[in-house]
């Protein structure tokens, strides 16, 4: 008779091996039911059963939807317009401009900010996401039961904004589909007030702590395809590159996740790129493409389970 555990006793079971630890300089990572953490008990299941995959780190714009669905073009139209009535740019090199920085920093936003515009942040965000047309997203049951059946932690990676992720997650039906979301606000917590530093710190001034807050609370944005992005989203999911599959629609990010250690998939082509271990001419490919991430999902999940009873006694001992 084959051995299966029940979705609810599951999830009730993994409580007893969750502990929140999120990593003070990331604070705004946003959680979907589950912690940032796992405990290391946890982490040698996975290492003991010999998973290939132990975290897919998926990207989410034009990766988790396709690009003919026209929120890209939307979101660039509205970056240009952000550029003309804003920063008051001239409008014969807006267009220009907005490509050449998104293709040399990243994204426009983080190009504008190292050429020296000033603009909040958030403001931004709404400006250029808010008016974004959401119902071209129709909730994708194909995919929700797909990412529903995977055994791995699941993450989404993006460069968007909190409030746009959660929006294109509900939209599509996936929100809780993933553990969490390293978005714009995760790699970019915004700076300490420099009132409530002085009163943590009385040495602050003499130290030159205030001079580096404020200096900070303007320095380069952190985003893919940096491979400084990629070392900290690492981090912040605490898992291991070379067990770590990352899902991706752009080449750039591909090869900068690779130069990181990570193992890729390019999704939205069916040609490899550079740095790409796999190519995915859709997302829901991902079944006949990479049939690795359900084998021996039943093993692991019985050997989860012994793991689990004994550490449920060891804790009411303790």
């Amino acid at each position: 008779m084959p051995y299966n555990i029940s979705p609810l006793k599951q999830s009730l079971s993994l409580l007893l091996l969750l502990y929140i630890e999120i990593p003070q300089s990331y604070s705004q990572f946003i959680l979907h039911g589950t912690f940032t953490r796992i405990s290391l008990k946890m982490d040698v299941v996975g290492r003991s059963n010999g998973a290939k995959y132990e975290c897919l780190l998926f990207d989410m714009d034009d990766t988790l939807y396709p690009l003919s669905l026209g929120l890209n073009l939307a979101c660039r139209k509205n970056i240009e317009e952000f550029m003309l009535q804003y920063l008051h740019i001239e409008e014969t090199k807006v267009p220009t401009m907005c490509l050449e920085l998104y293709r040399e920093c990243g994204t426009t936003m983080a190009g504008l900010k190292e050429l020296g515009y000033e603009f909040d942040n958030d403001e931004f965000h709404a400006y250029v996401h808010g008016r974004l047309p959401y119902d071209a997203l129709k909730p994708d049951p194909v995919l929700r039961n797909l990412l529903l059946s995977m055994p791995q932690r699941k993450l989404i990676f993006t460069n968007a904004d909190k409030a746009h992720a959660t929006q294109v997650l509900h939209r599509l039906g996936l929100e809780d589909c993933f553990e969490g979301i390293i978005c714009f606000e995760t790699l970019n917590p915004p700076p300490e007030p420099l009132d409530s530093i002085a009163a943590a710190s009385p040495e602050a001034h003499s130290n030159g702590l205030i001079e580096t807050r404020k200096q900070t609370s303007n320095s380069k944005i952190l985003c893919k395809p940096s491979l400084e992005a990629m070392k900290a989203a690492i981090q912040i999911a605490c898992v291991e590159p070379k067990k770590t599959l990352f899902f991706d629609d752009s080449a750039r990010n591909i090869a900068s996740g690779k130069a990181a250690g990570l193992q890729t998939v390019i999704v939205g082509s069916s040609v490899l790129v550079p740095g790409a271990d796999h190519a995915l001419g859709s997302i829901h490919n991902i079944k006949e493409a990479l049939p690795e991430i359900w084998d021996d999902e039943v093993g692991k999940q019985l050997q989860l389970e012994l793991l689990i009873q004994s550490s449920a006694v060891e804790t009411v001992v303790a």
